[in-house]
């Protein structure tokens, strides 16, 4: 990054959440890269596609130094995009910092399984963004804008928080029947989808990959046996096959970052991470078109055919 970038990060609260100083600092690149914001020019466009998913690793990492007061660590380049990525989140300039192979292999997969997924709210923002010509810079801090909504990007984590609720295997009866239960407010998170109705195939490589980094790091998690419990359970259940309700990608990314030792807080900024691959992919494709034009979504208006002005000293 720009070197004064860095103070950037001072001017947020300690405790400011990441995905908050991931939009301002994203945001903030299109003041320090003027040559490449000439959407027009193929080249400029892949110079800033190279940019921004070269430097989001170092900003996501950062936000996190920030949160814990620790001093920055810039990157290193003989290091893979996840190595280097890891190095700067959890190393410290006191001692080396060695890279677990299997943690970096699981960061590889889980960057690779969230880099995009069809038209998604955020992807579409960006696209929308894009679409009046603004620079990819801003439409990259929109998409994380949007992808900040739990509805979105905070699904993993919510599937995480769910299953620490639930706490172990034997109480999953009890919660099942509640999630089957319309006037019961607990809903089953990470479960279902709305492009694969049968079975998330990214769901399998991750709980495969979860396995694999609770044994390469010796920890026994609780909320990996449920997580394992809750998906048998809900493969068998008639209510479950009937709504095609299967464990999605969030079910067990979440049991992997907390495993790694990112904090929940970070879940959402690691998924505009892994995204931005897909955002800026779809932001030039769609420049690139000659046909483009600006977005403008269509509405039906249902309101009243005619309302008659009153002044306000008459409201």
């Amino acid at each position: 990054l720009h070197e004064q970038l860095a103070t950037f990060y001072r001017g947020f609260r300690r405790d400011a959440h990441p995905m908050a100083i991931m939009c301002g600092v994203v945001g903030a690149l299109s003041a320090f890269y003027h040559d490449s914001t000439d959407i027009t020019d193929p080249q400029q466009r892949m110079i800033a596609s190279h940019r921004l998913i070269a430097k989001m690793p170092t900003i996501a990492a950062m936000a996190y130094k920030y949160s814990i007061g620790q001093p920055f660590m810039y990157p290193q380049n003989d290091l893979s995009y996840t190595g280097n990525f890891l190095r700067m989140t959890f190393g410290v300039p006191a001692e080396p910092y060695e890279i677990n192979p299997v943690v970096e292999n699981a960061m590889r997969r889980i960057f690779i399984l969230h880099a995009d997924h069809e038209q998604n709210a955020s992807t579409s923002t960006v696209r929308l963004a894009g679409s009046s010509g603004a620079n990819p810079f801003a439409c990259i801090a929109a998409g994380i804008a949007c992808l900040w909504g739990p509805a979105h990007g905070g699904a993993n984590e919510a599937a995480l928080n769910m299953l620490r609720e639930i706490g172990r295997p034997e109480r999953i009866p009890e919660y099942i029947a509640r999630a089957k239960d319309k006037n019961d407010p607990f809903r089953l998170m990470g479960f279902g989808h709305r492009v694969y109705k049968n079975f998330d195939p990214r769901a399998k490589v991750m709980q495969r990959t979860a396995e694999e980094v609770l044994n390469a790091l010796n920890i026994s998690d609780p909320v990996l046996d449920t997580a394992r419990e809750l998906e048998r359970i809900a493969l068998q259940d008639d209510y479950f096959i009937e709504k095609k309700l299967y464990p999605n990608v969030d079910f067990y990314s979440g049991v992997i970052l907390n495993a790694i030792g990112f904090p929940t807080s970070m879940f959402t900024a690691l998924f505009a991470l892994a995204r931005t691959v897909g955002w800026v992919a779809q932001w030039n494709e769609m420049i690139s078109d000659p046909d483009q034009k600006i977005g403008r979504p269509r509405q039906l208006y249902v309101g009243a055919a005619q309302r008659d002005y009153v002044p306000v000293d008459q409201r």
